[in-house]
């Protein structure tokens, strides 16, 4: 298996003049693409002195540069480091400071907080990716130099991307360009993809989901990308109305957005053939919304740690298993055990556990919680799901998320199904309040439509023999808007401190 820089020299040999990326009016030819990638690799080993295994930091928006600079570092050996620009200063902070990074690009939109951390950290060596600055050193006015040869493979690292902090703070994933090579085999399986295929990516480029959900996968396939600079509904729902698009990544919080839009109901898709949807378990009112359409809603499942392809729903089962998280990923192996590790029957739910060449090789600088989970070859994702008899995955909770009241485990997901298919309800998740009597009990946090209301005894009416009542939530706390990371997804850790506090 050869370094992932190899995908974008081989396409550029076969099919110079086809687009790779499309950006703001822009065409990005594959022959563009890998000269942009020889020029990036060259100014990050001549000028920068970029070492291979050296961290190359990233702080900017949905840019085609963020797809130069992973392909340069493949190429000399160095990790990529996309940085989430919806953190604060600290967190950025924390992250350049725990890997090391010593080169930041920024992007105009952040070029203040480039300086800010240059202050918190006078090593740290600033490079302008779009724009011109008094103070500033245009990346891509550097002398490239002589091109460097090839300094990589399979089994270097070359994405170090840090978790959303869904569970706590935040930690150093490091993937191999093998893991990314597998992971895009796992992709092109679930998604049907081919170099006939144009995808719209608006996913941020600071996560695996924006990375490699498709749009990586693409450019190992040959096909091509319409990037955008950021999540825009309107924009996206112009784009998709406009035709040409065949695949696109869209997580739920994203598909209310494009439902919210005046111009949903009325509008059509005419080349659209598949959505893959993740990053949390996708109510069915939004899977029945894009049937409706005529267009199959399927999901991935996984993390960081995987790439992220552990397990995913193809467009042909969306019908008989919507709701389902799929079937473990070609190049994968799962496992469902109990608290003793040892695998359980279908229908019963335990702890998912993935194996794959696609995994995550450490945390960086973390062996403890590398052992934690990586055991034996096994990712330990602490989720909870079940297998059914066809081997499809269905996801419950996050391991901490389970409420235990009276002796009973409570998944959320079962009880948040309800709540999803509520017409009045924009959003809303089911956490643990703790109790001097049951030790927890469910509540439910709920973020109304605008224009409606409701009594909370009336709304708590409303899971009546829908559930078992040790299930259904005991207090209701409305609120005007749920804390989420960069990828939508709620943080249940957050809520549960705050009705806890």
């Amino acid at each position: 298996m050869t370094g992932i820089f190899r995908w974008i020299e081989r396409h550029a040999e076969k099919t110079p003049d086809k687009p790779a990326i499309l950006f703001e009016g822009e065409t990005i030819t594959y022959a563009d693409f890998a000269g942009r990638v020889r020029a990036a690799a060259g100014a990050l080993k001549n000028t920068y002195g970029i070492q291979p295994g050296d961290r190359v930091a990233y702080l900017g928006l949905g840019l085609p540069d963020a797809f130069y600079l992973l392909f340069a570092c493949a190429r000399i050996g160095a990790m990529f480091l996309p940085m989430n620009w919806r953190l604060a200063a600290p967190e950025h902070q924390f992250i350049l400071g725990d890997s090391g990074a010593t080169l930041l690009i920024a992007d105009a939109d952040h070029q203040a907080r480039a300086k800010e951390l240059q202050k918190l950290l006078p090593a740290l060596t600033l490079a302008a990716c779009d724009f011109e600055a008094e103070g500033w050193t245009p990346f891509w006015a550097a002398e490239a130099g002589e091109e460097p040869e090839p300094e990589s493979g399979a089994d270097d690292p070359v994405l170090l991307v840090y978790t959303s902090g869904t569970t706590g703070a935040p930690k150093g994933a490091v993937l191999t360009q093998g893991a990314i090579t597998v992971n895009a085999l796992n992709a092109i399986h679930a998604n049907d993809m081919s170099e006939a295929d144009t995808i719209l990516n608006v996913l941020p480029l600071f996560h695996v989901g924006g990375l490699n959900v498709q749009s990586t996968p693409a450019f190992y396939a040959g096909a091509t990308v319409i990037q955008h600079r950021r999540f825009v509904p309107a924009a996206v729902l112009a784009a998709l109305r406009q035709g040409g698009i065949t695949l696109a990544v869209l997580v739920p919080a994203m598909q209310q957005a494009l439902m919210a839009e005046p111009d949903w109901a009325a509008a059509e898709f005419p080349d659209l053939r598949f959505v893959m949807s993740g990053s949390t378990i996708v109510p069915r009112p939004l899977i029945e919304a894009m049937a409706a359409k005529g267009i199959p809603l399927g999901q991935v499942y996984g993390s960081t740690e995987t790439g992220p392809y552990a397990t995913y729903l193809r467009a042909d089962e969306v019908g008989p298993k919507a709701g389902s998280a799929g079937r473990v990923a070609i190049h994968c192996e799962l496992r469902i055990v109990d608290t003793d590790d040892q695998v359980v029957a279908a229908g019963e739910a335990g702890e998912i556990l993935i194996r794959g060449d696609n995994l995550f090789s450490e945390y960086w600088r973390n062996a403890p919680a590398t052992r934690e989970a990586l055991r034996d070859g096994w990712h330990y994702t602490g989720d909870i799901g079940y297998q059914d008899d066809d081997g499809f995955l269905w996801v419950h909770d996050r391991k901490k998320d389970v409420i235990i009241s009276g002796g009973e485990n409570i998944y959320p997901a079962e009880v948040e199904i309800i709540l999803h298919a509520m017409a009045d309800v924009a959003d809303g998740v089911v956490v643990g309040l703790a109790d001097a009597k049951w030790g927890e009990v469910p509540v439910a946090v709920v973020q109304m439509n605008k224009g409606y209301q409701v009594e909370a005894a009336a709304f708590l009416a409303r899971f009546e023999d829908k559930i078992a009542n040790f299930k259904r939530p005991r207090h209701v706390v409305f609120t005007d808007s749920l804390p989420r990371n960069a990828m939508g997804k709620i943080l249940k850790h957050q809520v549960r401190e705050e009705i806890n506090e």
